[in-house]
């Protein structure tokens, strides 16, 4: 057995004729009368008390302890009593994760998470106190697919305390939790007259900003972030290796999302408004710091500002003053009454630009792989999840051919017969 236990109600000592013997303490009747001790990995003494008539319990602790130690599961005792407050603050403060991704899990943590599980002690957790935090945060945050991202980011922070020595075991993984729901809204491309009526009902020094995002399939921050010489009009290129974004409330230059700088094909009748824009609304100089607001400092000759001034836009205000009353103009949404704010639009945001583009290459017969490439996407596999219901079905192609065979045959064919005859 690891370690050994103390009887504090006794002590040992010599008797007259020399021999020891056991007598009683000072502590004796008062107090814990156990005390279970043994050598911590890290060469430390660990201990833990147990009151009168429970020695068996302290026995078995010990034997507990020794047989962690022995399958490498062994967690200190102290480890486990820091609490998921003290932990997460420390977890969040080591990240170096990009800025934008990182303030996101803050507010997922410290919002939705530390307000119901931040006093528990690590070494406390068990999948109840998860099934319960669940439970909490369904009647807090309606969306299921951002709830599941609230928790994605709790069972982050849980793997990193498993790996440190603070649990044994992350309770998320546990087969009796059930993750939220990721939502399975599916994507509904834009008609092309919607798009347009958008377009129209935009400022003119915007307009352009719509064939970018879907006739080329370029994030809102890409968009505000393309510079001049990222527009390769005599290779028919567009260079998109930037982007607009907010830090810790500041504007910074920063590399498209998950770092894919890529290239994509620039139409002739997308390049041709490009010139028109670039000739009324010449690109404005404007300087950002690099990836943070402390970051170095970096110029690029941008296609779109605000229109107040030279400034980089600002996404938020761009979508509450310009996008959405465009989108009320076009249709999309109603005009808001006095003094409210315009309906929630998440759905037609300017990402919906970036559905359209790829709806329009998928129904043209383009490879799932190509796309993704395009859109800038982690892999084609999140491409194909996305918009599968959006590809040509086999049964379409399947009628799609026989009649191309029969029209082939014969223009006056009217079936089989007929096709065979010729």
């Amino acid at each position: 057995m690891a370690g050994h236990i103390q009887d504090r109600w006794y002590k040992t000592e010599a008797g007259p004729d020399g021999r020891a013997r056991r007598v009683k303490s000072d502590r004796h009747g008062s107090g814990m009368r156990y005390r279970a001790r043994y050598i911590g990995p890290d060469g430390t003494e660990k201990s833990k008390s147990f009151p009168d008539r429970q020695k068996r319990l302290a026995e078995q602790w010990l034997a507990a302890i020794e047989a962690d130690m022995s399958r490498g599961q062994y967690i200190d005792p102290t480890a486990g009593r820091v609490t998921f407050r003290e932990y997460a603050e420390t977890w969040l403060a080591s990240q170096t994760t990009d800025m934008t991704t990182r303030s996101s899990v803050v507010v997922q943590i410290r919002s939705h998470a530390i307000p119901y599980l931040g006093t528990r002690p690590l070494g406390s957790f068990q999948p109840g106190h998860i099934r319960d935090w669940l439970s909490k945060l369904e009647g807090a945050v309606p969306a299921s697919s951002y709830r599941r991202v609230i928790y994605n980011s709790v069972s982050t922070v849980l793997n990193a305390a498993v790996d440190d020595g603070h649990l044994q075991k992350n309770p998320c993984h546990a087969r009796s939790v059930r993750p939220p729901e990721p939502g399975h809204t599916r994507v509904v491309p834009w008609s092309s007259e919607r798009v347009f009526a958008v377009r129209s009902a935009l400022p003119a020094q915007y307009q352009a900003a719509v064939d970018l995002g879907a006739g080329c399939g370029l994030r809102q921050g890409e968009i505000f972030g393309l510079a001049d010489d990222q527009v390769r009009f005599d290779t028919g290129w567009l260079h998109v290796a930037c982007q607009v974004k907010v830090a810790n409330g500041h504007l910074v230059f920063s590399p498209p999302k998950r770092n894919k700088v890529r290239d994509v094909p620039l139409p002739d009748r997308v390049a041709r408004v490009l010139e028109e824009h670039m000739a009324r609304f010449r690109p404005v100089a404007v300087t950002l710091p690099w990836l943070r607001p402390d970051g170095p400092p970096v110029t690029k000759h941008l296609l779109f500002t605000r229109i107040d001034g030279g400034g980089a836009v600002r996404r938020t205000d761009f979508n509450t003053r310009v996008w959405k009353p465009a989108l009320v103009a076009a249709g999309v949404i109603p005009q808001p009454s006095a003094g409210e704010r315009h309906q929630a639009a998440r759905e037609h945001g300017m990402h919906a630009l970036r559905h359209f583009y790829a709806s329009v290459l998928l129904d043209a017969g383009e490879n799932v792989k190509v796309v993704s490439t395009y859109l800038g996407h982690s892999d084609p596999g999140f491409t194909l999840r996305v918009y599968t219901h959006l590809m040509p079905s086999s049964d379409g192609r399947a009628r799609k051919a026989v009649d191309t065979m029969y029209r082939a045959a014969s223009p006056t064919s009217d079936g089989p017969q007929t096709a065979q005859g010729g």
